[in-house]
């Protein structure tokens, strides 16, 4: 993904509209990492503060819909339709039917809970009208962080070296999964003891 936008940065010169493109493209896949990489270039002078921005989040907002109709898409395929009333699957289209909106929200911020999340609300056809602005609000609230912060993190440290400087926004991407990962994980251990506890306190 560096190469890319690096790619196009070099190649376009003032063409906005193909750095425009680049970022959305990149913003679609991995939309942590373009997000911080996007907010230090433009600190730079990139491209406009505003453009960026847009950029990212229509990047980020397609990637959620592509996630919706890969799991809309897959439903449809032979192989894997008969889990849609399966009991291999229930309990996780009931744990995410519970806490559908918190889930999908929180999506954007837990490593791997976004696809997982994302594409099971189209596999299992949960209403858009409560995904579209669910996802798109968690969206928005993680590219605005993310740029703000890399945006102030480029102006302050525009003259240091920059393989200290990548290097420390690549550490802070690493720390967010880190976090996320812990969080995760904290999450479904937490949630393995419910359960248990239950099935003590039923005894």
């Amino acid at each position: 993904m560096f190469n890319f936008l690096f790619h196009f940065t070099n190649g376009a010169g003032d063409a906005t509209i193909a750095l425009s493109l680049a970022v959305v493209l990149c913003a679609i896949f991995f939309e942590d990492v373009a997000t911080v990489v996007v907010g230090v270039l433009t600190a730079d002078g990139l491209m406009p503060v505003p453009v960026a921005f847009i950029s990212l989040y229509i990047g980020t907002a397609i990637g959620d819909t592509a996630l919706y109709s890969l799991g809309v898409f897959a439903r449809t395929h032979p192989r894997l339709a008969h889990y849609i009333d399966h009991d291999f699957t229930a309990p996780f289209r009931l744990w995410l039917g519970n806490r559908y909106a918190f889930t999908v929200f929180s999506g954007h911020f837990v490593p791997g809970l976004r696809f997982t999340s994302f594409v099971a609300s189209g596999f299992f056809r949960f209403p858009l009208r409560t995904y579209i602005p669910t996802a798109l609000a968690g969206g928005l609230v993680l590219v605005t962080t993310l740029f703000t912060v890399s945006y102030w993190f480029g102006s302050v440290t525009s003259g240091w070296v920059s393989h200290i400087r990548w290097g420390i926004a690549g550490a802070f991407v690493l720390a967010l999964f880190f976090i996320g990962r812990h969080n995760l994980l904290a999450y479904r251990a937490k949630r393995a003891l419910v359960p248990a506890s239950d099935s003590i306190n039923g005894v």
